[in-house]
């Protein structure tokens, strides 16, 4: 052991040093930083992911090198667990330390996480890689598989993935009934349950149309969903920002279009056509269109929620199981989203923290769990239990032939829905069942409710640090007396409401606004970015 950890300490300062004192945190999404910054950083980590799969008894875990949205100068890191969550908080306090730790101090550094979490070094380890369409990335994630060979460990280089790939191959590795850990066996389970449920509503449609336009960012969410449609039949997908000439994330994907609230670049929108937007590593989507009067409509995480939520609520009420159901927000929903699934729906909603990690654990405590975040980030988690009951009803001798056809297709959802994580591509095609199911146009579905205008802004701050937030983020603590402020300013609106939070993974505040109307909206956001630039 000790002579693995000097080999390896040895290494990282031969060939992966750490020549920045500049210190790294890592965030909710992990490690992210220009890429320069970052070959000490993907090197560690793949030693911390041999420790990690060692105290998880040789389970396998994940290694992602992507950073998302972020312009194609940047990259990132970050572990997915065996049971495909991210990184418990406790290990996310290890990373950093390990990251910011000096040369020297490596080998006493990894001593100390082994000896504190009692680690039996003799037992094995696996470790999944994967990457995005980054022009770093293949660099980034050498430095990540010498760091897991150096420790012994054994690895698997996927190479090409979406983040949800990568965390659908891991679980499906440590927990063998949810499907086979490859591309392939992430396409064929999809497809098939996708195929089934169109095949089984045989009605004609008279509003919805196959018919579709993907913005793929230029990312690996376009690479990949061409792979799909190898698989795919019944549904007509032309995409676009693919990759081949534009910038990943430039002035396009799911982050640009839900911020700037409007359309990518990269194809003419058409008027009354269905497009969505993937982000860089395709765990977000969002849809829009444009009107006839060529106005701009969003279609965000709100509304996919809203959508898929009255479709399970729906089926539910068919298979006639009690079955306790929550919608899991943060503070960015929209006020019009909540009222409308607490209201029309019938269905509580929870609010929490920002943050995968958080929304993820909520909705994990009940039969049905639907979490999305305004940007597009999202999924629906089942209970066994939930599960088991609705399998038990399609071989039940007491109930009826329609509550046997609704929990088939029930089960169809389940297999449609990538529950480790929010995936991008997953969830378009529930949100493409769903429209057909309802025989709904885009437009029928924007009608569901109607959002409140709304602005988000960023702040350059020196030390996001010095936010802090309580009550689910949407009440500031520090500095003292920038809440007050900001009640002071929304209290000159109607049915207004703003909120700051700091980033976790860049020296940002993100300031939202809600408000009666958008220049209501956009005022009330610039006052709030200069209270935090007055307080910070």
């Amino acid at each position: 052991m000790d002579e693995q950890f000097q080999t390896a300490e040895s290494l990282g300062a031969q060939k992966y040093p750490r020549n920045s004192s500049r210190i790294l945190q890592y965030g909710t999404a992990g490690f992210r930083e220009k890429s320069s910054e970052l070959p000490h950083v993907m090197f560690r980590m793949g030693l911390l992911a041999v420790l990690r799969s060692k105290v998880k008894n040789g389970s396998t875990v994940g290694l992602m090198i992507t950073a998302s949205h972020n312009p194609e100068e940047d990259n990132g890191v970050k572990l997915c667990d065996p049971d495909s969550k991210m990184l418990e908080k406790d290990w996310e306090t290890l990373a950093t330390k390990l990251i910011n730790t000096n040369n020297e101090s490596l080998k006493e550094v990894l001593k100390s996480i082994l000896d504190s979490n009692k680690i039996n070094f003799d037992l094995p380890a696996n470790v999944y890689l994967a990457k995005d369409t980054r022009s770093s990335s293949e660099f980034l994630l050498q430095a990540a598989i010498d760091g897991v060979t150096s420790l012994n460990g054994e690895f698997k280089n996927f190479g090409l993935l979406t983040t949800p790939q990568l965390h659908f191959v891991v679980y499906c590795k440590n927990f063998g009934t949810y499907g086979t850990p490859t591309a392939e066996g992430y396409y064929e389970k999809l497809s098939n349950a996708f195929e089934t449920l169109r095949s089984n509503s045989i009605e004609s449609k008279t509003k919805y149309t196959a018919n579709m336009y993907v913005d793929g960012a230029n990312g690996i969410g376009a690479l990949k969903f061409k792979e799909l449609q190898n698989y795919i039949k019944s549904l007509n997908v032309e995409i676009f920002n693919d990759g081949t000439t534009g910038k990943l994330n430039f002035n396009c994907g799911a982050d640009f279009v839900k911020v700037e609230q409007k359309a990518p670049e990269g194809s003419e929108i058409l008027v009354n056509e269905r497009y969505a937007s993937f982000d860089g590593d395709a765990d977000r989507l969002v849809y829009f269109y444009k009107d006839g009067s060529s106005s701009f409509h969003l279609l965000d995480g709100d509304k996919i929620a809203t959508l898929v939520a009255k479709f399970l609520k729906d089926l539910v009420d068919l298979v006639s199981l009690k079955l306790e159901i929550r919608v899991v927000q943060t503070a960015y929903a929209n006020g019009s989203s909540t009222q409308y699934i607490e209201n029309k729906l019938k269905i509580p909603v929870v609010c929490v923290p920002t943050g995968v990690k958080h929304l993820h654990h909520e909705a994990m405590k009940y039969d049905i769990g639907i979490y999305f975040e305004a940007n597009g980030h999202g999924t629906v988690v089942f209970s066994k239990e939930a599960k088991q009951n609705i399998k038990a009803l399609v071989s039940s001798e007491n109930v009826s032939q329609e509550q046997k056809m609704a929990a088939k297709k029930f089960l169809s959802v389940i297999d449609l829905i990538n529950e480790t994580v929010g995936d991008a591509i997953s969830d378009l095609l529930l949100v493409e069942v769903i429209l057909h199911d309802f025989d709904w146009s885009v437009e029928d579905w924007d009608k569901m409710y109607t959002d409140l205008p709304n602005r988000q802004l960023k702040v350059k701050v020196p030390d996001r640090n010095a936010i802090e937030t309580t009550d689910a983020e949407r009440r500031c603590v520090k500095p003292e007396g920038l809440q007050k402020a900001i009640e002071s300013v929304v209290s000159s609106y109607n049915n207004a409401r703003s909120f700051i939070r700091p980033s976790g993974t860049e020296d940002v505040v993100r300031v939202y606004a809600e408000a009666e109307t958008q220049e209501q909206a956009d005022k009330l956001a610039h006052s709030v970015k200069e209270l935090v630039e007055k307080f910070t």
